[in-house]
């Protein structure tokens, strides 16, 4: 007689979409604000972007560094891709809805394309440069 094969029972897992974890950030809301604060007021200026200053993961993100760079070495960075309560609740907190995002002395500068502009006019050194005198 012939060894009859093992029956598998096959279970369905639902998988959490991005919505439910977005949904979920509702939840811990307040502690993820309180880590972005954190971050924003212990920084005279802070970049929340993809990737690190040592290495970006996006183009924008690469940009603002190069502009933070060309005034200051004295700036952190937080990597987004490493927390996604972070990265939506950054968007959250500032009601800005792209990444990289700026914070010069606890204020919302805004992203690569502001940051173009500011450099550009010579706004961003000057606020840098009197937030990291501070």
């Amino acid at each position: 007689m012939a060894a009859r094969a093992p029956q598998l029972r096959v279970t369905a897992v639902r998988m959490a979409s991005f919505d439910d974890a977005v949904s979920n950030l509702d939840n811990i809301g307040g502690d993820v604000n309180s880590r972005i604060e954190q971050l924003v007021t212990d920084n005279k200026v802070m970049l929340f972007m993809k990737g690190n200053k040592m290495f970006p993961q996006c183009g924008f993100s690469n940009t603002a560094v190069m502009i933070l760079k060309s005034i200051t070495p004295e700036f952190e960075t937080f990597d987004v891709l490493s927390d996604e309560a972070v990265r939506e609740g950054v968007k959250k907190y500032s009601s800005w809805p792209t990444i990289p995002q700026c914070y010069i002395d606890g204020e919302f500068v805004g992203g690569c394309d502001l940051l173009i502009e500011m450099y550009e006019s010579g706004e961003l050194a000057e606020m840098v440069e009197k937030a990291v005198a501070s």
